[in-house]
């Protein structure tokens, strides 16, 4: 019976991908943007799908909104949500990972996020950056020493995941453990593309939750500075379920990754390739904070996100039906000429590129963001201080990614060996 369902799950996520590769053949752009190689440089076809306005419906019947105020309406409208009204809406291939108040709405989407949020108040963020920066130099040491290296493998992949480590306290003997296994739960922000990944990511959530549930076991009785003994504290006083704070420690090392790690990867791409930016940065390094806004805006690690509609409105003149859900293309809101001066132009000192919608909006802003610019800002800046020189020394490597925007490797030389 396991082996048919095996099967049968396997056809319906393969048919499923095939239709969408087939509508992307016949020019269907919203569902080019699922498939290489259109998605390696979504944004000429980001540019065709605002030229039809703010709306579009591929053939496959699912809606994209494309421009800077229709996006940005749908984020924090309170029309919209992320709970589907009807039960089994959302495709298989994407309800394969639970996270947390990601996936809820008001009022239990402001009852979780109420619980995590003192773990990114300000006393946190002035340890974090301490924390940071030792990893950051500590990360930057050895790279230097060789000359030659990658800046994903080496640098922009294990500085997120160890602050993610020593935030939610992992032990420095699990991080390993912690690193695969969240590589794996990571990739199912894409969707499951077969019934053996789909397989793979629930294994590796199940293994994911055994190593939080020992460690709030832990943490009852012997709690510390970390976000899994207020967790811990939580749920013995009732306020949080075991499986609640799973899905939250969860949460935060997915989105707390994936963000920052491609928020580096693509913020120094860029600068790489625009010499001078880079040369601006090193010039001064003190624009490192605007160089982070401006990678979030011109290369948003995060491309697009769903809002379920909760109730019939109306957007930018585009009737929207209670029970609908529109793909929210972020990527394309963050280039809309209507809102940004020359769009596709990368300009480390642009005046509004914090107004990126990158970081979601409304009530499921990203809650991690300041973390997230932290790690970027001090990354960047002790990238220009240390290394002035820096330039690839192949292609990048992409990933296989549609909704994350993401690099597995950049070569890179210091010019020093």
């Amino acid at each position: 019976m396991q082996i048919l369902d095996a099967l049968r799950t396997d056809t319906r996520l393969r048919t499923a991908h095939g239709l969408s590769w087939l509508a992307a053949q016949a020019r269907d752009h919203p569902s080019r943007l699922l498939h290489h190689p259109w998605r390696d440089n979504p944004y000429p076809t980001y540019r065709r799908l605002r030229d039809q306005g703010p709306f579009a419906t591929s053939r496959l019947g699912f809606r994209t909104a494309h421009t800077h105020e229709a996006v940005s309406t749908l984020l924090r409208g309170r029309e919209f949500g992320v709970e589907s009204p009807r039960q089994g809406a959302l495709p298989e291939q994407f309800d394969v990972l639970d996270l947390s108040f990601l996936m809820k709405d008001p009022p239990e989407h402001t009852r979780l996020r109420r619980i995590a949020r003192p773990a990114f108040n300000p006393r946190r963020m002035r340890h974090y950056q301490t924390e940071i920066e030792k990893i950051t130099h500590t990360l930057l040491d050895a790279a230097a020493a060789r000359g030659d290296f990658d800046l994903m493998r080496d640098f922009a992949q294990p500085l997120p995941i160890a602050v993610i480590s020593r935030l939610l306290g992992i032990p420095e003997s699990d991080d390993a453990e912690f690193v695969r296994i969240g590589h794996t739960v990571g990739s199912a922000l894409d969707g499951a593309r077969s019934a053996s990944h789909l397989r793979r990511i629930r294994q590796a959530t199940a293994q994911l939750d055994a190593l939080f549930e020992r460690l709030l076991h832990q943490r009852r009785t012997d709690p510390r500075e970390d976000v899994i003994s207020t967790l811990a504290t939580e749920t013995g006083d009732g306020r949080l379920t075991a499986a609640e704070a799973n899905t939250m420690c969860r949460l935060l090392l997915v989105a707390g990754f994936e963000t920052t790690v491609n928020l580096i990867g693509n913020g120094m791409m860029a600068l790489l390739r625009h010499r001078e930016q880079w040369r601006r940065l090193v010039a001064d390094p003190e624009l490192a904070q605007g160089a982070v806004e401006e990678a979030l805006r011109f290369d948003s690690p995060v491309q697009m996100t769903t809002r379920w509609v909760q109730a019939d409105t109306t957007v930018q003149g585009h009737h929207l039906s209670r029970g609908g859900y529109a793909l929210c293309l972020i990527g394309s809101a963050n280039r809309d000429p209507a809102r940004f001066t020359d769009p596709d132009r990368f300009d480390i000192t642009r005046p509004d590129a914090s107004d990126h919608l990158s970081f979601s909006g409304g009530a499921h802003y990203c809650l991690g963001a300041p973390l997230a610019r932290l790690e970027g800002g001090i990354a960047l800046r002790a990238l220009a201080e240390r290394m002035p020189d820096l330039r690839p020394t192949a292609r990048p490597t992409r990933r296989r990614t549609s909704v994350v925007r993401a690099l597995s490797a950049l070569p890179v030389t210091t010019g020093h060996r």
